[in-house]
This record gives structure tokens, C-alpha cells and sequence, in this order.
């Protein structure tokens, strides 16, 4: 019994016969799905089981996943499972070693802001140890007042070593005034408002000086380029 073609659905005869993707054509039949232009074995293109030509054969393309309430909870699931892993990778690793962290141009601002920062409280409260160590010394009401001190006791004062060298000074008490509000964005900082007085300025380098607002006596850090002298 001859087979039934795959277009028409009418008997293809053996002389007329074009086995082809899973069916049978005629040779008329055996077209592209789209213009109906006449296909051999050569130029064809099967796209589900149906001929094509070059021009008209489907293009696969990707199709975008709609947040559906089962796509959103397995998104939540996959989240809640990769923090899980995340939590039991750090308690294995913790206490092994500490690490690497890149050594970023930000990274060393910050590093070198902080330093600076330590120093100059170092020597604020290198001063003002300074000054207390040379505050006089209480007088023995025993003693007679015109008796000149101990002898002995002052070498031994001297001997002790030299005095500590002197920190470099402030800004001379040379106050500023804000050009612009600021608002702080890390810890080390301080806010501004537009005409705030800053005393006890220091500079820290090219864009960043430290100081005290005098409006809220916090110190901190601040942009060089918003106040000005006055």
C-alpha cells in the first residue's frame, strides 16, 4: 500500500515519492512552510519534522522566566540554601587564618587617614601629659619657702634624661570658616553647616584637613577645599 503524503495527505506514488523527515512527500509537496517554495535533499532545513527553507527556518531565541509565586520561592530557597553554605564555610574556616584583603588605592587612603588620625591624637595627649608634667611642684609647708630645692634631688630630675622634643604646633589658632554644608560619611569625620567656625585645624594632605567644629565641638576629619581661613 503507498503512504499518504505529509502535506496533502493524498498516496504518493514511488515515482513521485521524497522520504523525508519521518514522512513522505510528493515532490510539489515538499515545500518550505513559510513562501511554499520547492525544496530537494540539498537546500532543506527540518525544523519539527516540517521543511524549511535557509530564509525562513526558525531562530532559536531565549524566552525570559516570569516571577511567578514557585519561581520567587525557589529563588528564596536557593538564597536561604547559599547563605546556609556561606555560614558553615565560615565556622569551618574561622580561627584557620585571617584573609587577603586587596590592597585597593581606597584601602590606602583610608589606611593612611587612620594613621594620621592616631598621630595627631598621640600628640594631643603627648601635650597635655607635657603640661602637666611641668606644672610646679607643691610646696612642703616644712620647708622654709626661700631654701633652695634639694640639690640631690634636682640632678636626679636632670639626670632622668632630656626633655621630650616639643610636637610640631597647630595652625597658630588660625580659624576657618565653612564655604559649603558637608555631611560625614564615615566615623573619623565631622558635619558642616554652611558658616561653621573650625578651630584647632590640622593638614592632614592636598584635600583633607582635621579639626574641631566649634558649633558642635566635635573632631574629626573634613574637606579641605570647603572652608577657608579667616
Amino acid at each position: 500500500m503507498n503512504p499518504l503524503c505529509g502535506r496533502c495527505n493524498k498516496m504518493v506514488y514511488p515515482t513521485e515519492k521524497v522520504n523525508c523527515l519521518d514522512k513522505y512527500w510528493h515532490k510539489g509537496c515538499f515545500s518550505c512552510e513559510v513562501c511554499k517554495m520547492t525544496l530537494n535533499m540539498k537546500n532543506y532545513q527540518g525544523f519539527d519534522k516540517k521543511p524549511f527553507c535557509s530564509m525562513h527556518y526558525p531562530k532559536s531565541s531565549f524566552t525570559s522566566v516570569i516571577d511567578t509565586p514557585e519561581n520567587l520561592r525557589l529563588k528564596q530557597q536557593s538564597m536561604l540554601n547559599s547563605q546556609a553554605l556561606y555560614k558553615e564555610e565560615f565556622e569551618k574556616n574561622k580561627g584557620k587564618g585571617f584573609s587577603v584583603v586587596a590592597d585597593t588605592p581606597e584601602m590606602q587612603r583610608v589606611k593612611k587617614t587612620q594613621d594620621q588620625i592616631s598621630n595627631i591624637k598621640y600628640h594631643e595627649e603627648f601635650e597635655k601629659s607635657r603640661f602637666s608634667s611641668d606644672a610646679p611642684l607643691p610646696v612642703n609647708s616644712s620647708q622654709d619657702p626661700q631654701q633652695p630645692a634639694n640639690p640631690q634631688t634636682y640632678s636626679s630630675q636632670t639626670a632622668s634624661g632630656p626633655f621630650p622634643a616639643a610636637v610640631p604646633p597647630h595652625s597658630g589658632g588660625k580659624r576657618y570658616r565653612a564655604l559649603y554644608s558637608y555631611a560625614a560619611a564615615d566615623a573619623d569625620e565631622v558635619s558642616l553647616l554652611e558658616g561653621d567656625l573650625i578651630a584647632d585645624i590640622q593638614q592632614i594632605d592636598e584635600g583633607w584637613m582635621y579639626g574641631r567644629v566649634e558649633r558642635t565641638g566635635q573632631k574629626g576629619m573634613l574637606p579641605a577645599n570647603y572652608v577657608k581661613p579667616l
